[in-house]
């Protein structure tokens, strides 16, 4: 089951640099679950972050 956090929380966790499981909503409204992916950069003026998927490799 899911468990949800304070944003904060996941700040510290994005930082950090290790592997997370995400769920998360795309614009078109669609959950996507990513496994075993890491946080690369933040763009502070778009407010999106790019993530690395390990398994596929693919970056999003």
């Amino acid at each position: 089951m899911a468990q949800s956090i304070h944003i904060s929380t996941l700040r510290r966790m994005l930082k950090a640099g290790d592997p997370v499981d995400i769920k998360l909503w795309t614009k078109s409204g669609e959950i996507q679950c990513w496994r075993n992916c890491i946080p690369l950069r933040y763009n502070f003026y778009q407010g999106t972050q790019q993530f690395k998927l390990l398994d596929s490799h693919q970056i999003r």
